[in-house]
């Protein structure tokens, strides 16, 4: 749906939009993000080893791995405010519910629940944006609710290591339920469904049909392109994500609070990342998907960079994670802009879905494997190197296939 279907006297209300959803999602995103940032105190009070800190990290990324499909198809189907805040609502209540959990098997089964509901704010979002904003303007606003992402991760890793130290670290997991709750009653309250927007029809075939159906998308070569991309540098965004603090920890003798404001300083140099790189694509003369290709050079560089042995001086820290954070959080900007566009219009939910349920399959292994990495070989080298060469082949492989930058298509 181009913007030019929606009436002028309603165009206005799509900032209301991308404000809200924006909101949504760094507000629902705010306690899995952050969750890095406190890992150190989960760690010390449960007694968990690496491998048990990046199981704990991917309970709650589980369920979307199915979840994302399915949410995808009931945005298709409902409304964008039914689904995203009841999904919110979801992660609320189970971030507060988890306070009271004192083992290790009962925080990872809340963290599941969690993760169902948060399956509905990414692609529901998403939808919303490319529904209200025309192609010339949707890569600068997908960037601008994208951003809401590290956004929130960057706000977690500032207030929560604060909050576990004072309070302990069940303190954070209520705070990150009363963000959520607050994120859930805004979407609910001030979302509007875009004029004129036409809903496909699928009522009598069952969702299972649809679901089969559709998945037929994966043969398209965008789709590969995306898959690829996709996978690659969400396993580096969530090693970033996860490890930095416990790698200036155990390797530069860093504190904790003084690593996680190298977090904080790389998930602000992400929203700016997506908000810059997703506006770039709009304008991209080689296309929509090209600004991803310069992400993943751009962060192949910066880990290799990570592996040298880097000085502890607190300037070249901060440059060099402000640097990574930009790429390894901001690719996502255009990369789902380029999937929300390479969609049919009555598919569009179920493409972010699938691309995101894919990704999703990276977030869940990426940090119990790197965990386990550490912990066999007590570096975290062999990891970092495995996110080197698992971006590089994800480059030469959709490099090659230079026919695809220019217009994406999925559209049957």
């Amino acid at each position: 749906m181009s913007q030019n279907a929606v009436p002028r006297h309603t165009q206005g209300y799509r900032w209301v939009i991308l404000i809200i959803a924006t909101l949504a999602q760094a507000c629902a995103s705010f306690f899995v993000q952050g969750i890095g940032a406190i890992a150190v105190f989960i760690q010390d009070g449960l007694h968990l080893t690496t491998l048990q800190i990046g199981l704990l990290v991917s309970a709650a990324q589980l369920v979307p791995v199915a979840g994302l499909l399915v949410a995808g198809e009931l945005l298709d189907r409902y409304s964008e405010r039914l689904v995203v805040g009841i999904g919110t609502l979801i992660v609320a209540f189970a971030l507060m519910a988890a306070t009271a959990a004192y083992s290790y098997l009962s925080l990872l089964l809340f963290l599941i629940v969690v993760g169902a509901g948060y399956s509905t704010a990414q692609p529901g979002g998403s939808k919303s944006v490319s529904r209200w904003f025309a192609a010339s303007q949707r890569g600068f606003a997908m960037g601008i609710r994208q951003a809401g992402l590290p956004l929130g991760g960057a706000l977690a890793a500032a207030l929560l290591p604060f909050m576990a130290a004072r309070w302990g670290w069940q303190s954070s997991f209520l705070a990150g339920g009363l963000v959520a709750l607050f994120g859930a009653v805004i979407f609910i309250i001030f979302y509007r469904q875009a004029p004129e927007q036409s809903r496909v029809v699928v009522a009598d075939i069952p969702l299972r049909e649809v679901l089969a159906s559709r998945l037929q998308m994966l043969r398209e070569p965008s789709m590969r392109n995306i898959v690829a991309s996709g996978v690659s540098l969400i396993s580096v965004q969530y090693g970033v994500l996860v490890f930095t603090a416990l790698y200036l920890h155990d390797t530069l003798g860093i504190t904790i609070t003084q690593a996680a404001v190298f977090l904080f300083i790389a998930q602000c140099a992400g929203v700016a990342g997506r908000i810059l790189l997703a506006a770039w694509s709009d304008r991209c003369r080689l296309g929509r998907y090209f600004p991803v290709l310069v992400c993943m050079v751009a962060v192949i560089a910066g880990l290799l960079v990570l592996i040298a042995e880097p000085s502890a001086s607190p300037l070249f820290l901060g440059g060099l994670f402000a640097y990574l954070g930009f790429f390894s959080f901001g690719w996502y900007g255009p990369w789902v802009a380029y999937v929300a566009e390479s969609a049919p219009p009555d598919k569009t939910g179920f493409a972010l879905g699938l691309a995101m349920a894919i990704n999703q399959v990276a977030i869940v292994s990426a940090p119990p494997l790197l965990g386990l990495l550490v912990d066999t070989t007590n570096s975290y080298t062999p990891g970092w190197i495995v996110l080197i060469v698992m971006t590089t082949v994800a480059l030469l492989t959709t490099a090659w296939s230079r026919s695809e930058l220019k217009k994406p298509s999925l559209q049957d």
